[in-house]
């Protein structure tokens, strides 16, 4: 069978080597930290099982297994569902794992994972090489690891590697990504000791040297052993490596017997991105390229913030680096490897970078992805799309996310599938969110394309700027079994009842979806993500932007991950932000707002841009009752809520109608 990408992305699909092993292409899958779909006590799942056989088929030369934590105390273990390997009783279902990802012959890697400053979850207390309390509140306080201990942790990450190759791994990794135990050791932050392993950038790398050298000599020289270390920490606040000293600590690495250099970005306490939205694709692909000048002779993994196929074969072709380390991504759209060697790339689902997985993994939840409903529900009949037994006309209203995923997902089931969109163009409030974003707006566009493209491969029907509403639906009777309201959320109709019914001179009114006219002062009523979103756009172009919001705090909408980078954005910008607060009316130059004291004032704007209160858009669902045979709601016009929520729920509806 021809394979059009291969030709068109030859360096990405040339053969790479890693030890003695020779890889079918140049990709590794990522070990993804954890998906936290396992047993407290650190025993892999049937639901984990299911995930890996799709990993396992996702075209990479070399597959990452999620860390395991090596000890058994625990003070390795980072998250509450993070799988074990410090004792023999755990192999049965990493040798079916290792056996997936042979059987579609990749070369089979094994993650070690000690998070060190953030581990100990079930113990209370965390261990590092030294006492440096916690900048995050969530984690455990911290306990110095003693020498006698050092060796200890050494021998059990030794004793795991070998358990791996029993369990029929090729190789293992350890990881310093995000703040874990080595890196706790590698930099000056975490490390203050003032024996041999601490001091110099010498001194702090002798665990890592150590650690090592006795992995290699538990698995032998047969085995490879990669290493993920970072290019930049990210740290420099807190008084962190140095990026001299963390390629330092690379060359001290690859002498001390690394076979592979993965090459990362940051801890999890980092005051700035490396891996969101904000941060543009290939922004950090000259670390990989210092590394791999650096180190010459040895195999570079690189991937952060490149999600791009075309931009990792420019970059091996380069000779930046030599493998294109692929994990979210992979999540976002497990195919995206094999639709890349067939030159689908404009049907690759993209990662957005919206950080939906870590904001549930960090807080102890199975991890899932805004864009992939089926993440974590492999196998599952929910989630399964199944030939549809009786084919049916079904009438989405509504041209959003959710309304464009049930339409895919009941068409490739075999229905026939219009949707009906009162705008000219698809993408809901999603095309508003990637209008003014301020993050990285492609981002978001890629994923508008890729539902264009999807509607376009699956023959679905588009009437645009066609309102749903009885009096069309009788001109339409029995042509549709099934209508799903995708009618999406509107701006609460009281508040424009307040703006519309206004002095005459007052500011102009827009909706987050008009194009505002330039003007020095506005209003936004909203302070959720799309407010927010329009907010940062206005204020970047030197308009004063006063945020109004009913509920406590700014950002309730969006993800715990990314609240962090709005809350920054404003104070950057200067926008003043007025919480507990709703409007009460408008006057000549400005508006009125009450605050939750009951203390009124006006502020002073030319225009107001009304994002919120946002409430489901619900009429049709009264209106269409006795006019369609099956109806359904689905998405912000259920509740209104995020972009994941109206991706899932869309898909979930569009696999069982």
């Amino acid at each position: 069978m021809s394979k059009p990408g291969r030709e068109k992305l030859p360096y990405l699909f040339q053969d790479g080597h890693i030890g003695k092993f020779v890889t079918t292409n140049r990709i590794k899958y990522g070990a993804c930290c954890v998906s936290n779909y396992n047993t407290r006590d650190g025993f892999i799942t049937p639901r984990e099982l299911a995930r890996t056989q799709i990993i396992a088929q996702t075209g990479c030369g070399i597959i990452t297994n999620q860390g395991a934590y090596p000890d058994p105390k625990g003070e390795g273990k980072a998250y509450f569902r993070q799988i074990a390997l410090f004792d023999d009783k755990f192999l049965p279902q990493f040798e079916t794992i290792a056996g997936y990802i042979h059987d579609q012959g990749a070369v089979a890697i094994q993650q070690i994972l000690h998070a060190g400053r953030y581990g100990g979850i079930d113990l209370g207390y965390c261990v590092q090489p030294s006492v440096v309390p916690q900048t995050l509140p969530h984690f455990r306080p911290p306990r110095a690891i003693s020498k006698a201990e050092i060796r200890q942790t050494i021998r059990e990450h030794a004793e795991a590697a070998a358990r791996s190759l029993r369990a029929g791994f090729d190789g293992v990794e350890i990881t310093s990504f995000m703040g874990y135990l080595l890196a706790n050791f590698n930099s000056p932050f975490t490390n203050k000791r003032h024996d041999e392993y601490g001091g110099t950038v010498q001194n702090r790398g002798r665990f890592m040297r150590e650690l090592i050298e006795e992995i290699k000599a538990a698995i032998g020289d047969d085995h490879p052993l990669v290493v993920r270390l970072n290019g930049a920490e990210l740290m420099d606040r807190w008084g962190g490596s140095s990026e001299d000293e963390c390629f330092e600590l690379m060359r001290m690495a690859a002498e001390s017997g690394a076979d592979m250099i993965s090459v990362t970005v940051g801890w999890q306490e980092a005051p700035s991105s490396s891996i969101g939205r904000d941060v543009p694709p290939g922004h950090w692909n000259y670390l990989a390229a210092r590394a791999k000048q650096l180190l010459p002779d040895v195999p570079i993994a690189f991937g952060v913030r490149l999600p791009d196929p075309v931009m990792a074969n420019a970059c091996i072709q380069h000779e930046e680096f030599d493998f294109w380390e692929v994990c979210r991504p992979l999540l976002a759209d497990p195919e995206l490897v094999n639709k890349t060697t067939e030159n689908r790339l404009d049907e690759i689902r993209p990662c957005i970078g919206a950080l939906l997985c870590l904001s549930r993994l960090f807080r102890d939840q199975p991890y899932q992805c805004a864009v992939n409903p089926v993440l974590g529900h492999e196998g599952e009949p929910s989630h399964t799309l199944l030939p549809a037994p009786l084919k049916k006309n079904i009438m989405v209203i509504g041209a959003g996310p959710a309304g464009l995923e049930c339409a895919i997902a009941a068409s490739r089931r075999g229905h026939r599938v219009a949707i009906y969109e009162k705008g000219s163009d698809l993408g809901g409030h999603l095309a508003v969110w990637a209008t003014y974003d301020k993050a990285h707006p492609e981002d978001l566009e890629k994923l508008i394309a890729y539902y264009r493209r999807m509607v376009d491969k699956f023959g679905i029907t588009i009437h645009y700027q066609t309102a749903v509403n009885p009096p069309l639906m009788r001109t339409v009777l029995h042509q549709y079994d099934v209508a799903v309201v995708a009618t999406g959320a509107t701006v609460d109709p009281a508040v424009m009842a307040i703006l519309e019914g206004g002095a005459d001179q007052g500011p102009a009114v827009y909706g987050p979806a008009d194009t505002i006219v330039s003007v020095p002062r506005v209003v936004v009523l909203g302070g959720g993500k799309v407010g927010l979103t329009v907010a940062e756009h206005l204020a970047m172009a030197g308009t004063a932007v006063t945020v109004v919001e009913e509920a406590p705090r700014i950002a309730h909408d969006v993800v715990p991950s990314w609240k962090w980078r709005h809350s920054a954005w404003v104070q950057e910008l200067h926008i003043t932000t007025l919480t507990k607060s709703r409007i009460t009316g408008v006057t000549n130059g400005g508006v009125e707002i009450v605050d939750g004291q009951g203390e009124r004032q006006v502020i002073a704007a030319d225009a107001v841009v009304a994002t919120g209160p946002r409430l489901p858009e619900q009429q049709l669902l009264h209106d269409l009752e006795f006019l369609v045979d099956e109806l359904y709601v689905v998405g912000d016009a259920m509740a209104a809520r995020s972009l994941h929520q109206a991706v899932h729920e869309g898909y979930r509806l569009g696999a069982r109608i």
